[in-house]
């Protein structure tokens, strides 16, 4: 135990931020500045772990922790409160810590009611997600896998669009299904660890150690899977995201985008895996047949749209089923691809996201029909969206690039003919997001409307996105090294059960 409890602190900052911008909610401005002075904190406390002299610490199979603190909690049930850090749940934490400053700063002028309870859904949000890309209790986990569901939940469904209580109860009804059946297998896994050992856990570690026979090992993870699919989200169980997307307020979207949909994939790398490893390797046909699927599926799909929110949620689809490619192969150099693309696709389609909010606040329309000419209009901000539109289609130099090209070298070495079919669908990807910069930033002025390109607050949001964007396409080394130990230890652990059971 460390002597001073810093993860746990890190996940309840962001909850005591969000009761005293409750507490604020008279008071908008004050709600605001406390709101983001909370989220300036916990960005600080997250950027502390990459100063502290971390030493990796044994934690049962898989190997290693930088940090690890534990707590009793139910101990009737055998859970605990079980936090560990290793490289992959640091950057996921830097992440989160970002996101939400942006997302605060971008509500300041876009949210004028109900100012206090917007920011306390948005800082509960991001304490509970702190809680999950940390969890090693299974029970801890499933906690913060369902309470994340609640901010999201009211997030679009008081600050959204027309439809947004369609989109909301949508969302919660394909959630709330995958995470019933997670809690069953969870308790089925549960049961049969107490009595093949006497002792009742849901520690990761000791689950570990259960004997699965191949049926039972299949069920339930296809329960897990079928939970994280649905969050990724994986084709056939992604109609919940495009409307939640399309009717989110901008800061809604960015969390989804750049957050919430990192745990389900995160969860399958961290859970699914490592508690079935022979039905994880089985299902690796299935993985990439469903990858590929999305991949050309939402291309297509992206390529009919209209609004350019909606076209953005659908590349979000098509990013992240080629991060599901990458996992799929079960090789160091693709899998590491899949998860520093959980980084890139968090900040990329975040800007793209928070720019299309600042079209709407103009314009009032997202309809590629109203848009066009905006260059000449708002020179800044179409640089920009040329830049994050360039970024998200995976030009060299930016940070899209680093993880696609290590996805495609990974995949290549294992699966030529599936490389060179996911390569044609990063043409699909190249075409609609090219015909998504001319409809909005090139061609003639669709409007005579006079535009106020972005201010300085705007523009301080774009460049602090950009920055990131350009580190980790000319630099990325650091992030991967801290990738390292947790895909080497997650391939180790598979040949180790594949030699146990052959």
């Amino acid at each position: 135990m460390p002597p001073i409890p810093l993860l746990s602190i890190i996940v309840l900052v962001p909850v005591a931020g969000a009761f005293c911008a409750l507490a604020a909610s008279p008071r908008p401005r004050l709600c605001r500045w406390l709101s983001l002075g909370f989220a300036m904190v916990e960005l600080a406390l997250v950027g502390s772990l990459f100063f502290l002299p971390l030493e990796p610490h044994s934690y049962g199979p898989l190997g290693t922790w930088l940090f690890l603190e534990d707590y009793t909690w139910l101990p009737g049930l055998g859970a605990r409160i079980s936090l560990g850090l290793d490289g992959l749940s640091l950057l996921l934490l830097l992440l989160t810590s970002f996101v939400t400053i942006l997302c605060v700063l971008i509500s300041w002028q876009a949210i004028t009611t109900k100012v206090g309870p917007f920011h306390f859904f948005l800082l509960l949000l991001e304490g509970t997600l702190m809680g999950l890309f940390m969890a090693t209790d299974l029970l801890l986990f499933y906690f913060f896998w369902e309470i994340q569901i609640l901010p999201m939940f009211f997030l679009v469904g008081i600050w959204g669009h027309e439809k947004r209580i369609f989109a909301a109860v949508k969302f919660i009804l394909f959630t709330l299904s995958g995470s019933l059946l997670m809690l069953i297998a969870l308790i089925i896994l549960y049961i049969l660890h107490g009595q093949q050992t006497g002792v009742y856990t849901f520690a990761l570690h000791q689950l570990l150690q259960t004997r699965l026979s191949a049926t039972a090992e299949g069920w339930l993870y296809a329960a897990f899977l079928l939970a994280f699919a649905i969050k990724i989200p994986i084709i056939p169980v992604h109609t919940w995201l495009p409307d939640t997307h399309t009717e989110a307020p901008t800061a809604g979207s960015v969390d989804l985008a750049g957050l919430l949909l990192k745990t389900g994939f995160y969860a399958v790398f961290r859970f699914a895996f490592p508690l079935f490893p022979n039905a994880a390797q089985a299902s690796a046909p299935l993985l990439l047949g469903l990858g590929l699927a999305g991949l050309f599926y939402t291309g297509w799909i992206a390529l009919a749209q209209t609004d350019l929110k909606r076209l953005i949620a659908y590349s979000s689809i098509g990013h992240m089923a080629m991060m599901v490619l990458g996992l799929a192969v079960l090789n160091i150099t693709a899998m590491s691809g899949s998860l520093l693309q959980m980084i890139n696709h968090g900040l990329s389609t975040s800007a793209l996201f928070i720019m299309v909010g600042m079209i709407d606040e103009r314009l009032g329309t997202r309809d590629f029909r109203a848009l066009g000419g905006l260059w000449g209009k708002m020179p800044v901000f179409s640089a920009f969206f040329l830049f994050f539109a360039l970024s998200s289609m995976g030009l060299p130099g930016l940070n899209n690039f680093v993880g696609e090209i290590l996805i495609l070298v990974g995949i290549f070495r294992e699966y030529p003919l599936v490389g060179v079919v996911s390569f044609g669908g990063m043409i699909v990807v190249a075409i609609y997001i090219l015909r998504m910069v001319q409809d909005t930033v090139f061609g003639p002025p669709k409007t005579e409307q006079p535009l106020e390109d972005v201010n300085p607050r705007e523009l301080f949001v774009l460049v602090i996105l950009a920055l990131p964007v350009l580190y980790l396409g000319l630099h990325p080394d650091p992030a991967l090294r801290l990738l390292d130990q947790p895909v080497q230890r997650l391939l180790g652990y598979f040949i180790q059960m594949a030699a146990l059971h052959p």
